[in-house]
């Protein structure tokens, strides 16, 4: 198949989004972070909800999209193997190295460990329970934070990879004929919308999400059918074309019900009302359930908008995108220790409302280049421990004697 230029991009721009998401939880008012800036702001909130229910969504989506079209007809287990091992060593890394000067930094902050990286990582790497230790990860004695992504990867992908080759004989039965557009398109609309409404209004509340891997039903409800989505979607290029023609409507449907959501939230924050409150029981009443229908509608409307816009914009052959096809997965991993060691750093300057976390900003991205320029790309033992491929110089061949004496070429 022709690359999907638009797809590469659009993995750019979200893990980028990512990056900016996770800067704007230190800022945040009222939502927990690893490390919070002593400059919070309340309409935060608004613009970070608006992201919060595609962000991750998107980033599934397009996994299961490259995993398909990355999927050979031949060798699926040893491609299994080579898949599990690209994500699992990185992630094992991270968690050891990168990660754990997240948790140092978390830990000092709340006044669990002493100043003091070396001896603090002396204590991580035994993998060991902290008592009395408030730092996330330390009922566990280690934690993955933002990597958490690459932990349900590695399942869904094995999972996919076993159930497109169980089903693969089974393909001869289907039906041959095409279905219409209007059946795709309301069955496209009207099942996900569904699913995604089922596990806000029930499993939400009774299982809230954890990334922990396991007692995660909610987030698994919602991330491995979109995983799953993806990888069908894949090879589908009605379903594309679909949704590129239709990103107008799809675009005014997610705004509609974005207001519907953020316009609920509004009101229960009115003076005298109890709208604000998530208790149980609430979601009985119909605003609660219009409120987490309308978060459903959209979720999945913004994803396909976003996808048909990608299709109409992005889809070219960028002179950027090959640099940064292979720079966002270190990227991935690195910028969150980046943007957590910088405010760490620059929080005792108190240097205000604006100026810090533009510093942030700016050095999270410009951190991420440098270590990515420097020393991940060019050192070869490094690349895989960042889900880089290692690159081997070719030998020159040595050229055949010539019958009429040395060549005079350059």
């Amino acid at each position: 198949m022709t690359r999907r230029h638009d797809l590469d991009a659009l993995r750019v721009f979200a893990f980028a989004l990512l990056i900016l998401y996770h800067v704007a939880m230190a800022y945040v008012d009222g939502w927990a972070f690893h490390l919070k800036s002593a400059y919070t702001a309340e309409w935060l909130q608004w613009p970070m909800i608006a992201l919060n229910r595609w962000r991750m969504p998107l980033l599934f989506m397009i996994s299961g999209t490259a995993l398909a079209l990355s999927l050979p007809s031949q060798g699926r287990l040893a491609f299994a193997a080579r898949r599990s091992g690209r994500l699992l060593l990185p992630l094992l890394f991270g968690i050891a190295v990168v990660v754990a000067v997240q948790a140092y930094c978390e830990a000092v902050d709340k006044g669990d460990v002493a100043p003091g990286l070396g001896a603090f990582l002396l204590r991580y790497w035994q993998f060991r329970p902290w008592p009395g230790a408030h730092f996330v990860g330390a009922d566990y004695g280690f934690t993955w934070n933002h990597l958490w992504y690459l932990a349900y990867l590695i399942p869904y992908s094995l999972l996919l990879i076993a159930a497109a080759s169980a089903l693969r004989p089974l393909r001869a039965w289907l039906p041959a004929g095409r279905p219409s557009d209007g059946l795709l398109v309301s069955a496209g609309l009207v099942l996900p919308v569904a699913w995604l409404a089922w596990a806000i209004l029930w499993l939400l509340p009774r299982y809230p999400p954890t990334h922990a891997l396991v007692n995660d039903l909610y987030v698994h409800a919602e991330s491995l059918p979109l995983f799953a989505l993806g990888f069908v979607l894949a090879r589908q290029p009605r379903c594309w074309a679909l949704m590129q023609r239709g990103r107008w409507g799809l675009l005014v449907l997610a705004l509609a019900a974005l207001a519907v959501e953020l316009g609920i939230r509004a009101l229960g924050r009115l003076p005298g009302t109890t709208l604000g409150h998530v208790d149980p029981w609430l979601l009985a009443l119909p605003w609660a359930a219009t409120e987490r229908i309308g978060r459903a509608v959209y979720t999945w409307t913004a994803l396909l908008a976003i996808f048909g816009w990608a299709r109409q914009w992005l889809d070219r052959p960028w002179a950027w995108l090959t640099y940064c096809r292979e720079a966002v997965f270190s990227w991935y991993i690195l910028h969150q220790t980046v943007l957590i060691v910088l405010l760490y750093l620059l929080r005792p300057f108190a240097l205000g409302p604006w100026q810090e976390p533009l510093l942030v900003v700016l050095g999270t991205f410009a951190g991420c280049l440098l270590i990515h320029e420097l020393l991940v790309r060019r050192i070869g033992r490094l690349r895989p421990l960042f889900g880089l491929r290692r690159v081997t110089s070719p030998r020159t061949p040595r050229p055949a004697p010539s019958p009429h004496g040395p060549s005079t070429a350059a």
